[in-house]
């Protein structure tokens, strides 16, 4: 069997290659958008992707399985729930897919397992080097079960479906199906720490199902309606566009547009932002950002979480302009193009010289020292997520989280003071830039954040 695990850091995502080398017929499931790795991969192995098979609509990235049908001829398959704008074959409950030569399961196979809680197509695929054995070589969970924690069941509000009665779905299948795997069964899930579809994943991207069973928080023998508590309460804010990649996960997108982004002169690049409603995204890191900016420029550097910061703060489909140290605007377009944000008109080329040539452009970010004391009549935001602020929080303080900012700012008032913080300032500059384009009139930020204030108060 060939057997290997793509993770993306940037996203704490993961992707599978799976093949028998006997037959050379090979699946991958849950691609990324850029495909090159994988299509190199396989060509090495003598491996021909068969098939292409999403264990569920992806929010928090774009999936390549498009992509990767144009460029093999691959079937692209989901859960037998799953209704989509292009053709699928759907998974039953089950059903065993062999990559072997002989007739019924040989070889290499998987069998799908229909897990809803996730969502309602969620399926996992049990992996067996020798359909034989009594034990499989593993299974891939996708949002179903992660390592430390599960998949959050709260996404689908907007569709009808209650958190509660997709935790209770979740409950059931992971009862019903994962804990019945053996202990030695190996986990590959589709996510890690960092990810927002859940709350308390951990940085090993697998482990076992007995490890699960031990140390899983939400895997410990409960009632299913403490289960059900357990699992809505604290989830993290929602970022902005993971509708819009689901809904373009389930009804088709463009494909990857792999050009290199077009340079613009500064003037090219206001102008663009002035007559295309495009903004001006800096990708550069904090303390460059901070130090000077262009006014108006929103922030999310790309040494951070940068994609999934950047669909919290920017609409989808809004035109984009990157501002980004040069050399580092084509990553900056691959990792926006991966949660779906193909709209970039260009980007400016060496900002730190444009800067220095504009004054009357360039604003500097405010801040507070740890242990400064923010104006008496400031609103002091909190912009953690809810678990965080829930463990501890500076007296006074609101949680309106990152990834809700762009809409829960309406109940601030501009024309206050705004100080705001995060876990070690990071978030809290990104959330700073959102406002000031806002046009909020006096925006600080913590240096240093929470951990610091704590701190420096003793």
């Amino acid at each position: 069997m060939h057997f290997a695990q793509y993770y993306l850091d940037c996203l704490s995502q993961a992707s599978y290659l799976i093949g028998d080398e006997t037959t050379g017929r090979a699946v991958l499931v849950d691609p990324r958008r850029d495909i090159d790795d994988y299509l190199r991969d396989a060509e090495a192995a003598g491996l021909r992707i068969e098939l292409i098979i999403e264990t569920h609509f992806h929010a928090d990235f774009l999936s390549g399985h498009l992509e990767l049908a144009r460029a093999t001829g691959a079937t692209i398959a989901f859960g037998e729930a799953a209704e989509t704008g292009y053709p699928i074959r759907r998974l039953r409950d089950g059903e065993r897919i062999s990559l072997g030569g002989a007739p019924g399961p040989s070889g290499v196979t998987l069998t799908v397992l229909a897990t809803p809680g996730h969502t309602p197509e969620s399926i996992c695929l049990v992996v067996h080097e020798d359909p034989e054995a009594e034990e499989p070589y593993g299974v891939l969970t996708g949002d179903t079960l992660f390592v430390g924690d599960v998949g959050r069941p709260d996404l689908l509000a907007t569709a009808g479906l209650t958190p509660e009665d997709m935790a209770g779905r979740l409950y059931r299948s992971l009862h019903g199906k994962l804990l019945t795997l053996p202990d030695a069964t190996r986990v590959f899930p589709a996510h890690g720490a960092g990810s927002a579809c859940g709350r308390n994943l951990s940085t090993e991207t697998t482990s076992t199902i007995g490890d699960q069973r031990r140390h899983n928080y939400a895997l410990q023998p409960m009632p299913e309606a403490e289960f059900v508590r357990l699992v809505t309460a604290g989830q993290p804010a929602t970022p902005g566009y993971f509708a819009h990649d689901a809904a373009l996960n389930r009804d088709g997108h463009p494909l990857l547009d792999t050009a290199p982004p077009a340079a613009l002169t500064l003037d090219g690049a206001l102008a663009a932002c002035r007559d295309a409603g495009a903004v001006l995204l800096d990708s550069r890191p904090l303390a460059a950002y901070t130090e000077a900016h262009f006014t108006g420029s929103l922030h999310t550097g790309l040494d951070t979480r940068f994609a999934e910061y950047a669909g919290s703060v920017v609409a989808p489909g809004t035109p984009i302009v990157l501002v980004s140290e040069p050399g580092t605007e084509a990553e900056a377009r691959l990792r926006l193009a991966r949660i779906g944000y193909d709209h970039v008109l260009g980007y400016v080329p060496d900002p730190a010289a444009e800067l220095a040539r504009h004054p009357e452009l360039v604003s500097r970010t405010r801040r507070l020292a740890a242990g400064e004391a923010p104006a008496g009549d400031a609103q002091l935001i909190d912009v953690r997520n809810p678990a965080e602020y829930e463990a501890g929080a500076l007296p006074g303080a609101r949680n309106l989280p990152l990834a809700a900012l762009a809409t829960s700012c309406a109940t601030l008032d501009p024309d206050r003071p705004v100080v705001l913080y995060c876990r070690s300032g990071s978030r809290s500059v990104i959330a700073a830039a959102l406002l000031e384009a806002r046009g909020f009139r006096d925006v600080r930020d913590v240096i240093g954040g929470y951990q610091a204030a704590v701190s420096a108060c003793g």
